[in-house]
């Protein structure tokens, strides 16, 4: 993870978790509407269906105590845009744990480096240990070490969610918050 994600991350995650939630990813890049900071958070324990997930409000509150968090720390020295969000059902995969989790699930998983002269894989995560995430792709096992990992997610089960819909009668749905526009105190 690049540097200046992991000071975000370190600096966001004790108010997640104060908030009883889970620190799932964050991002924080150039976009067509300038700099924005996503942050991803999770109920601990939850799985791929968000039922009994992330609501605007649990978004609303971790997106005014990481922005006052923010702002003390002046970490960011450029205007940007905060984001709070449930991980949806294309859920962001970052930690050992994360992977360990959702063994059995599909997932797009893109390195740095490569695994014999690959990049990309898309597969069955087979399990994580020792810094490694194990993924069943094109007929073979991979393992991936997951330091290499700049991006992964789950890929939906449709027929699944789908049929959770009928027996609900609704879908589960992202939660997303956006923050207020922040800038850097000493502008």
């Amino acid at each position: 993870m690049r540097k200046d994600l992991q000071d975000l991350w370190s600096l966001a995650e004790p108010y997640v978790r104060d908030a009883g939630f889970d620190l799932i990813e964050v991002q924080y890049a150039r976009e067509q509407r300038g700099m924005v900071l996503r942050l991803f958070i999770d109920r601990p324990g939850e799985g791929t269906n968000g039922v009994g997930g992330i609501s605007v409000d649990d978004c609303e509150r971790v997106s005014r105590d990481v922005s006052a968090a923010l702002d003390v720390a002046d970490k960011i020295s450029q205007a940007y845009q905060l984001e709070v969000s449930s991980p949806g059902l294309d859920r962001p995969l970052r930690r050992e744990r994360d992977f360990a989790r959702f063994a059995g699930e599909s997932a797009r998983i893109r390195l740095t480096e490569g695994v014999e002269g690959r990049r990309n894989f898309t597969g069955t995560i087979r399990g994580a240990k020792d810094g490694r995430v194990e993924i069943a792709c094109d007929g073979r096992s991979y393992e991936l070490p997951i330091d290499d990992i700049v991006r992964a997610n789950l890929i939906p089960d449709w027929e699944r969610e789908f049929a959770r819909k009928d027996d609900r009668g609704d879908a589960a749905g992202d939660s997303t918050v956006t923050g207020e526009n922040h800038g850097a105190l000493h502008e």
